[in-house]
């Protein structure tokens, strides 16, 4: 017996179109486009503004700091990918993680069918801006200053003066992010010509808070800045962006379906109160596990690639 469905006598041919769009709705981009091949019943549900609102972030449309254009949910969605598009005031850039590996348009049954290999559900990631931080001092000129960047996704960053005591925290809502998802955080930062104090250990942590005040604990790390000159320390050490910054790993998590709380982020010095300035901050970034893994590969490529051309240059 055969294993195949037929779209004209599946059971799910009996269910109101909403009814089958929720059910894909449940599923992830990819799933939705194989969904829209198998019949025009199927197509009309897996296209529609219900199965693909639940794939784009919440209030995205209101939320945009310029107008969008789209005609359905779906081509907002598909226009979005491999992009960034600042949200709430500029504040916010949200970047969608769906590349195309390969795209093919044929007709069977008069039917288009688009065939995509996104990366497991379509992701989104987002990159707070240091203005959407609670950055201790930030008020003081003296401490600290906004200026621009001309490497940044943002009109400003924040520029360290001065300061003994570094806070650094933000909150990111559960829901903005993709559910079934294991991300993972940074905070994005580089230095200006001169720099000093930030060689000493920080602490970085991630807490879950919800709704009614509980807190859930998450990771907890001794972080370095700038890589301290005695070998033999015990933390995590900065590690070189492809686009010139610096990242810091604050820790990773899971999002799971129906998650609800704020995510808290921190990082901090407030220990040995040295003098700490150089520092330009661009934000924290929240991404898929696997798109910090590429960045971290990458980083640790250019790196040895620097040292083999330093000591090639030495040898001739």
């Amino acid at each position: 017996m055969s294993d195949e469905v037929n779209p004209q006598t599946s059971p799910f041919r009996l269910l109101p179109e909403g009814c089958v769009a929720h059910i894909i709705s449940l599923t992830s981009p990819k799933d939705a486009c194989w969904v829209a091949a198998v019949s025009r019943g199927f197509k009309s549900a897996a296209d529609s503004d219900t199965v693909w609102d639940r794939f784009l972030p919440p209030k995205i449309v209101s939320r945009a700091s310029s107008p969008l254009a789209f005609s359905s949910k779906k081509e907002l969605f598909l226009s979005l990918r491999d992009s960034a598009l600042l949200l709430d005031g500029g504040k916010l850039v949200s970047l969608f993680s769906f590349p195309f590996y390969f795209y093919c348009v044929f007709s069977v049954l008069l039917l288009e069918l688009c065939c995509f290999s996104l990366t497991k559900s379509g992701e989104n990631w987002y990159l707070m801006s240091a203005k959407a931080l609670q950055i201790g001092g930030i008020d003081n000129p003296q401490h600290w200053e906004w200026t621009s960047h001309s490497e940044s996704s943002f009109a400003e960053v924040a520029k360290l003066r001065s300061i003994d005591r570094l806070v650094i925290r933000g909150v990111m809502p559960s829901r903005m992010l993709s559910p079934n998802t294991r991300y993972f955080a940074w905070l994005k930062y580089v230095f200006t010509v001169v720099d000093d104090g930030l060689d000493v250990p920080s602490k970085s942590s991630i807490k879950f808070v919800k709704k009614d005040g509980t807190v859930t604990e998450g990771e907890t790390n001794t972080v370095y800045l700038v890589e301290p000159r005695n070998r033999g320390h015990d933390g995590r050490i900065s590690w070189a962006l492809y686009d010139g910054w610096y990242g810091i790993e604050l820790g990773e998590f899971v999002i799971g379906e129906g998650d609800n709380f704020d995510i808290h982020f921190e990082v901090s010095e407030t220990e040995r109160l040295n003098k700490k300035k150089g520092l330009i901050i661009e934000g924290i970034e929240i991404s898929p596990i696997q798109r910090c893994e590429k960045l971290q590969l990458d980083a640790f490529v250019s790196k040895f690639l620097g040292c083999c051309t330093s000591e090639e240059g030495l040898n001739t």
